[in-house]
């Protein structure tokens, strides 16, 4: 057994030390795993549990002008990204096919990299999402989808980091970025009041722009299982799949917020233009109430419910003779009381 592990914590030491990049090992946090891995397991349980304890008894508080100065700074940061991504590979040189990783230190392999671990330092800064929920007390805006999301994808690009800073696995990222201009920008507009929220009818379509994106990184990732690239096959898994669960786990938030409300609001608004269909369902509301009235109202004045007259009552049990182990009986014909 001792064997075993120190087997185990050998071929970790190895990974990490011999098998990674060794231009990032001594930036932050990627040394190890576990701080990172720390950080998200305390998100979650700060969001989940020791927030919404601590804000139970508490009011809501107001955010405006913070969340307006954070999605300022995420869009910001988000363009610049962006802008690293495209000027540093995608938009000068990088191929959509096949584009292995530099490891060199040249400027603009370093550049890469060091985009790519700004990417993973912007997966902290989006942690400030759910804790402005938190604070707010919009607890219904803290779904599965946003705590899996924002949980996983800091420990997700951690491994990207550390193994693969460049290359085809900068795909996800570039797209990434693209998608939380929109997104941000549509946060900071909400948060510039009801003045401007009345126009922001594009909500549904972040979320479509963000299920296009996850399928365009499954088919970038999953060619390489069938062409000849110099980029590691477990990356191309590890990317992929991430793809597949984000793209199930959006869908899914997609049906439930959207479709559904759609429909909603569909028989809202044709029993709005249809007074006559809302009368009716009104009146047939009332007539199926009363009639549920009227049957308890019985239930409760005739005990057992099989005799319609309250001012009578049922004569005495009888042994009938006739039936099998002589069953007891009771008299149909009642009396007045």
């Amino acid at each position: 057994m001792a064997s075993y592990v120190a087997a185990v914590i050998d071929g970790y030491h190895d990974l990490m030390d011999n098998k990674s990049d060794q231009r990032v090992k001594d930036w932050f946090l990627m040394s190890s795993p576990f701080p990172t891995l720390a950080i998200c397991l305390s998100y979650v349980f700060c969001v989940k549990v020791l927030g919404p304890w601590l804000m139970a008894n508490r009011k809501p508080f107001d955010l405006r002008n913070v969340l307006i100065g954070y999605n300022a700074f995420q869009v910001v940061f988000s363009c610049w990204l962006f802008y690293e991504a495209c000027d540093g590979g995608w938009f000068n040189g990088y191929s959509l096919r096949c584009e292995p990783v530099d490891y060199s230190t040249s400027p603009e392999a370093m550049r890469v990299a060091s985009g790519c671990w700004w990417y993973f330092f912007s997966k902290f800064t989006e942690f400030f999402d759910t804790a402005f929920f938190v604070l707010r007390k919009k607890d219904k805006h803290i779904s599965k989808l946003h705590v899996i999301h924002h949980g996983i994808m800091p420990m997700s690009v951690w491994f990207g980091v550390k193994f693969t800073p460049g290359g085809h696995s900068t795909f996800f990222g570039f797209l990434n970025t693209f998608v939380h201009i929109i997104m941000y920008s549509y946060y900071l507009l909400a948060a510039l009041g009801p003045q401007v929220q009345k126009f922001l009818w594009w909500k549904r379509y972040i979320t479509v722009l963000q299920m296009v994106q996850f399928v365009l990184v499954m088919l970038h990732a999953f060619q390489l299982l069938f062409i000849d690239c110099d980029y590691p096959k477990a990356f191309v898994w590890w990317i992929g799949m991430h793809a597949v669960m984000f793209y199930f786990l959006f869908s899914d938030y997609y049906k439930q917020e959207y479709k559904k409300k759609v429909a909603r609001r569909k028989i809202r608004n044709r029993l709005r233009l249809c007074p006559q269909a809302a009368e009716d369902k009104k009146r047939d509301d009332e007539v199926a109430a009363a009639a549920q009235q009227a049957r308890l109202a019985q239930l409760s004045t005739t005990g057992n419910g099989l005799y319609q007259d309250p001012g009578k009552l049922m004569q005495a049990s009888y042994v009938d003779p006739n039936a099998p182990d002589n069953a007891l009986r009771q008299r149909a014909f009642v009396s007045s009381t």
